[in-house]
């Protein structure tokens, strides 16, 4: 395994604009479809590991309906730019859709991202599915490991797999993809030992175009991230890097997510500060330019703790990079919003 597969400080997006001089857009930079409100894993760092109940409110739909999700992408097409990414991810496993690779190849042909994206922890890949999402146009699959063995899969995600059909299923996309660049990724909590490393690189560098070890960051209410992180820290970022002071949390300003139900709200965040609109009833692009949404961002220029419920948030804090620091900016964005 070569270390140029090794991803530590770069997001798996590519390298990033400086948000404050870029504000206000456009056109959102980042729109997170999150198709499925279900999950086949139960990780023991995720929402799904806690009860439903506890859940709060995520979603009123489990799956998005095929045509709401067209009318989304319409929608899209009416921003003045592309999107820099459409992904398709959120709090479940987005290839549990019956229709995810028609979703990619509706996006697609509407040519309203740069890169169109799924985030998975990938057990669901067959060779039906792979080549169907490999002739939609997919351009990254991020792919979640939980463990390097079965016995690593049922400690960490609570699942019976079989891993080595998992990674015959793996060596199949790699095989078959075109331009579909896939990247592979592990918590570091998964892992218990530099032998188990070495076999995470040795396994999955051959399937994989950038593969990385990401640090596990607690950022759900209930559920304890220290004896899961074990002898890791939990004071850096998901990608290694040191955090970074800052009072403002950037997503409400490049990003939205349109949840399963339609609701868009503003950020990944897993307690949303609020609802700002619903995909089913309003234009996205009235959604992002409307006065809901900059109320909420006038609120965050004032710092997280001025903002409602992300003032119990820390995820922004683990996800945050130095072209994100919006705190420079305040005054001119104040201006703006």
């Amino acid at each position: 395994m070569t270390s140029d597969k090794v991803v530590s400080s770069v997001t798996p997006g590519g390298r990033r604009t400086i948000l404050g001089e870029a504000l206000p857009l456009a056109t959102p930079f980042l729109i997170q479809i999150f198709p499925v409100y279900g999950c086949n894993f139960r990780c023991g760092y995720c929402l799904h590991a806690l009860p439903r109940e506890q859940h709060g409110y995520i979603s009123e739909e489990t799956f998005m309906d095929i045509h709401l999700y067209k009318k989304c992408i319409n929608d899209l097409a009416g921003f003045k730019n592309k999107l820099k990414m459409l992904r398709f991810a959120g709090i479940g496993e987005p290839l549990l859709h019956k229709n995810i690779a028609a979703m990619v190849s509706y996006a697609k042909s509407k040519g309203i991202a740069e890169s169109i994206d799924i985030v998975t922890n990938g057990v669901l890949l067959n060779e039906e599915l792979s080549l169907a999402l490999i002739n939609a146009g997919l351009d990254k699959l991020r792919i979640s490991i939980q463990g390097v063995s079965e016995a690593g899969y049922k400690k960490l995600a609570n699942v019976n797999m079989n891993f080595a059909n998992f990674i015959n299923n793996l060596h199949f996309f790699y095989k078959q993809k075109r331009n579909t660049k896939v990247y592979i990724k592990i918590i570091d909590c998964a892992l218990t030992n530099e032998m188990e490393r070495e076999r995470f690189f040795d396994i999955f560098g051959e399937v994989s175009d950038t593969i990385a070890i990401e640090h596990l960051t607690p950022t759900v209410q209930g559920i304890d991230y220290t004896t899961l992180a074990g002898a890791n820290p939990l004071n850096i970022t998901q990608n290694g890097s040191y955090m970074l002071e800052t009072s403002i949390c950037p997503q409400p300003f490049y990003m939205i997510q349109i949840n399963p139900d339609g609701a868009i709200v503003p950020c990944c965040s897993m307690a949303y500060p609020g609802v700002f609109g619903n995909a089913s009833e309003q234009s996205i692009p009235n959604i992002w330019h409307g006065e809901k949404l900059s109320r909420f961002r006038r609120l965050m220029l004032a710092g997280v703790e001025n903002a409602g419920r992300c003032c119990n948030c820390s995820l922004y804090k683990y996800g945050v990079f130095p072209e994100d620091i919006l705190d420079p900016y305040v005054q001119r964005l104040k201006s703006l919003y």
